[in-house]
Parts: structure tokens; sequence; C-alpha cells
């Protein structure tokens, strides 16, 4: 997962500094990466934005999408196993390098590329007749580098780890697609619409993160052929993993505990929510060990009033507020996992 590190790296140090110098690319990336250095620019600065979702989307979990400081696979030893974290981290980060490509096209940042070419003349819709105008998202731009790019190393081995990486960044890839809207611009007498100018755009990235987490969710075990050409469900009463479900054949940890082998953090000093019976319960959260509580001072805006015209008059209220983090594991336990 040593193209993390590219992501997310490359901005600060220059193309071909980075391309000849991290660890793990494939000839395959590093020659994309050198000849298409405006393209992996992009990149980096959608790394950041995949990242935000996926730490949003785990914020109230055990396993909340921690990333590590100098650590070139960027999220640890959590990637180094086949398990629904993982799957999803392959997915959403896929979606992030399409995401980012296309909306660079559309921005003129990119020397290959640009608006959807293929979005001219007329086009119809529930609504009746429109012509395509404006600049319509380059969305199979996108997902043809990305594809490019992120499946090459994937592609240098046969063997099961790779197939089911291949079928999360596909999975990742179209659920930027999923999400294209049409957007349109009235013409016509007061805005009547009598005429229509449209185009395609992606959604927010915040559309793509619920779905993928949405499938986190349904993940589908697998079990892949001895030959590795493909791979069926591991539970037989379970239905078949379909292009759009994400899959994974290694069973999680629980993330309680620190274990560096396993790349878990454990949830030592996690806030917690006291009143919650969800994942971000203090009881979840803190897998049974307890929690402490903190009394801390907080600011807040108090005895608001409207004033003519036209403002908001409020005062500064402080006010005690309890936090609760989980309580650390005796040693005993902690040394266990380590």
């Amino acid at each position: 997962w040593s193209t993390m590190l590219c992501f997310l790296y490359i901005g600060a140090l220059g193309a071909r500094v980075i391309c000849d110098n991290v660890p793990g690319l494939v000839n395959k990336q590093r020659q994309l990466c050198q000849k298409y250095p405006d393209v992996m620019q992009s990149i980096s600065e959608g790394g950041k934005e995949w990242i935000r979702e996926c730490q949003h989307q785990f914020r109230h979990h055990r396993w909340n999408c921690s990333t590590l400081d100098r650590d070139h696979t960027v999220f640890g030893r959590v990637m180094q196993r086949s398990s629904r974290e993982a799957a999803f981290v392959y997915a959403i980060s896929s979606a992030g390098v399409v995401y980012a490509i296309t909306r660079a096209c559309s921005q003129g940042e990119l020397k290959t590329c640009n608006c959807d070419p293929h979005k001219r003349g007329k086009a119809r819709d529930e609504r009746g007749e429109f012509d395509w105008g404006g600049c319509s998202d380059n969305i199979n731009y996108g997902i043809k580098f990305a594809k490019a790019f992120i499946d090459a190393k994937e592609r240098t081995v046969k063997d099961a780890r790779a197939l089911v990486n291949l079928h999360n960044n596909r999975c990742g890839r179209m659920s930027v697609k999923r999400f294209m809207k049409l957007e349109c611009k009235c013409h016509g007498v007061s805005g009547s619409c009598t005429l229509r100018t449209c185009w395609l755009a992606m959604s927010d990235f915040r559309k793509t993160g619920d779905y993928l987490r949405k499938k986190y969710n349904g993940a589908i075990e697998v079990t892949v052929n001895q030959d590795g050409t493909g791979f069926t469900v591991a539970n037989k009463d379970f239905r078949n993993a379909t292009k759009n479900d994400l899959v994974y054949f290694e069973n999680s940890p629980d993330y309680c505990l620190m274990d560096k082998a396993a790349g878990s953090l454990g949830t030592a000093g996690r806030v917690c929510n006291k009143s919650s019976r969800g994942t971000d319960g203090c009881e979840v959260m803190c897998c049974g060990r307890g929690y402490d509580t903190t009394r801390v001072k907080r600011i807040t805006k108090c005895e608001c009033k409207f004033k003519w015209c036209c403002a908001v008059e409020c005062k500064d209220c402080e006010e005690a507020v309890d936090i609760h983090t989980c309580k650390a594991p005796k040693r005993a336990e902690w040394l266990d996992q380590t």
C-alpha cells in the first residue's frame, strides 16, 4: 500500500523525486507518475479528502480510520489483513482518486483532459428535451486513469489478496459514477425554462462515503478459488457477492487493545458517549473496561436577543461538561497483545 505515500506527499516534494524514491511502486505506476505529474498532484490533494471522509464515516467506531505518522502505508498493519476495514480503505481511496482527477479535469488543471467531450448536441430526460452545454465532469477519464494507476500493482501478482483488492478498487471507482447528477440552467422569458442547457456533475463526495459505508456494513466474506481466478461466498447461506459489494476473506481484530501485529491502536483514551447504546457508547467503545470522567468548562452562546435591525446579540456563558474517555487496559492484558 505504499502508493498511498505517492498520493499524500507528491505535492510536497515534486513528482520526479517522489516517483523515483517511493518504495513499492511497480514499473507501470512509476512510469505514469513521471509522465503525468499534474495528475499526481491532483491525486495528492484528493488523498487528504478521502482520508477525512474515511475518518468521518468511522468516527464513532473502535477502528476510526486512524493514520500513522512516519508509516509509509499510512494506515499501518491494518492493511496487511484482507479485512472489512481494508476493503473499505481500498474502495474509498480508489473513489477518492477518481473524484480528484475528474474534478481537476473540469477545472482545467490537467493537460491531458478537460470537460467530457461526448456531451454535445441535444438529449432528453423526464422533463423533456435539453441542450448539452456547460462543463460535464469527465468521469470516464477519472475512472480510466485511476484504474490504470491503482490496479497496476495488483496485476503484478495473481493471488487471493490481489483478486479481492481489484474487486474492491472497482467498487470504489464505480461508486463515484453512481451519483452523477444532471444540473441545468433555464433560458427563456423570466427564466421560464422553454430552453434548458444541462451538464453532468459529480455529487458531493459525502454521498460516495455514505454509500461505501453501507457496503462496508454488508461486506461479504469470500473464499478464493484454488486457481486464484475467482471467489465464492464463504457462507453458503448468504447470497453471492455482486460487483457492487465489498468483499474480504479474513476476520477483523476487535480493535479493543493495542495490537501492533494486527494494526490495532486500541480504544484507550477514546471519547465515548455515556448515554448511547450504539458503537459510540462507552460500553461498546471501551470494550467493557469502563471509562474515566473529566469535567471541563465550555463557553457557549446564550441569552441571544434579536436587535432591530438586523443583528443577534448573545452573551458568553460558561457551562460544565462531562467528557468520558475509555480506561486503559490492565497492564497484563496490554502485554498479551504486543
